[in-house]
């Protein structure tokens, strides 16, 4: 296949996403109670990003990109599709649990969320998003700039429900995470011409930064004060990017190391800049290394899964939205499969980046 034709075909056929962070163990999340939370001054679980984090933001919009249909939300409670790219529950779900706010987040485009339910966090992501400005453009989903308009709304809703004083405690005592940025490499970068006329691999690094500082930046004019950004996964490791990619699509289907190399870069750099940001009194701001325990699990250093490079979903090299749907073949044992479809992770996979992270999980949240 000629690299325009699988560039078309991704953006007409696949969107990428970020691997984010933070599950916890269910044993231990489904214990924890509200009384939990406020020992340790959480009081809300708010998301921003993209489709590992979006929970059906996407289901009230106009695009292709949706995942409301089995099956997709086969081991979620009840068996529902809810719009989560995965076989059950996101990572930002088992946050909140963890922490002891809710069970689930809910989209906030969701109009039926009661005021309780705002008032213990939402999600804005919207699957296909990015910090590029053209990523969700090319998709037709929701921008980080319209996800940070839609928290303003949210914030008018909630002082009018609850007043000011109480709404501004909510946010101060409330976690915050950004993930996105694969879509912006995979999908953009690397798909249409347009942003390799203008920047080379490292300014379009440096240009995602800088669009994600200052979505940091607004959020603490906003008023919050703990906030957690995910770094990008192994990019050259998803088994779309590897079918789109590799010379041979049925043997040795390994990992693009040219994308994941530029994902280790990326990582590098986003760190640094975090540590210039920080400054005495202002947000906490906390970095997840998201590529070390995804590359373990792929590679097999660790874990045991059985499929590391196509999706449990039928093929596996290539379903994932629409080509993903009740028609499709699925595997017998999604717990054996690093991915559900060719873009996202399983929900086992999920447990175990949480689990790689839990002391810096705990660190926001104050817990010793």
């Amino acid at each position: 296949m000629k690299p325009q034709h699988k560039h078309l075909l991704l953006l007409t056929l696949l969107f990428i996403v970020s691997v984010s962070l933070f599950m916890s163990k269910p044993s231990r999340a489904q214990t924890l109670t509200k009384q939990t939370a406020l020992n340790h001054s959480i009081s809300a679980v708010f998301v921003f990003g993209d489709s590992t984090v979006d929970p059906g933001n996407n289901n009230y919009i106009e695009t292709v990109f949706k995942s409301n249909f089995p099956p997709y939300g086969k081991d979620f409670p009840n068996h529902i599709a809810t719009g989560r790219f995965t076989n059950g529950r996101l990572v930002t779900d088992y946050m909140a649990s963890y922490v002891g706010i809710k069970a689930n987040v809910p989209p906030y485009l969701d109009s039926t969320l009661s005021m309780e339910e705002l008032m213990t966090g939402v999600s804005f992501a919207s699957a296909a998003s990015g910090f590029d400005p053209l990523t969700p453009q090319i998709s037709g989903v929701i921008s980080m700039t319209k996800q940070m308009e839609y928290f303003r709304e949210y914030k008018a809703r909630l002082q009018i429900g609850i007043g000011r004083k109480r709404t501004q405690n909510l946010i101060k005592n409330a976690a915050f995470f950004i993930s996105a940025g694969t879509n912006d490499f995979v999908v953009n970068y690397f798909g249409p011409p347009v942003r390799r006329q203008s920047y080379t691999v490292l300014s379009y690094q440096q240009f995602l930064i800088q669009q994600l500082l200052h979505f940091i930046q607004d959020l603490g004019d906003q008023g919050a004060r703990k906030i957690a950004i995910v770094g990008l996964p192994p990019m050259g490791c998803l088994p779309a990017v590897i079918t789109l990619y590799s010379n041979d699509l049925f043997h040795g289907r390994g990992c693009i190391e040219s994308l994941s190399s530029i994902a280790r870069d990326y990582n590098r750099m986003l760190q640094n800049e975090i540590l210039k940001v920080m400054t005495v009194g202002g947000p906490l701001i906390v970095y997840g290394d998201i590529y070390t325990p995804l590359i373990d699990m792929i590679q097999g250093r660790k874990y045991g899964f059985e499929e590391v490079n196509t999706g449990c979903c039928g093929t596996g090299f290539l379903e994932a939205s629409l080509l993903c749907n009740p028609k499709s073949i699925v595997c017998p044992d999604a717990t054996k499969h690093v991915f559900w479809d060719s873009i996202h992770p399983t929900e086992k996979a999920y447990s175990i980046i949480f689990n790689s992270f839990r002391s810096t999980i705990d660190y926001v949240l104050g817990i010793e």
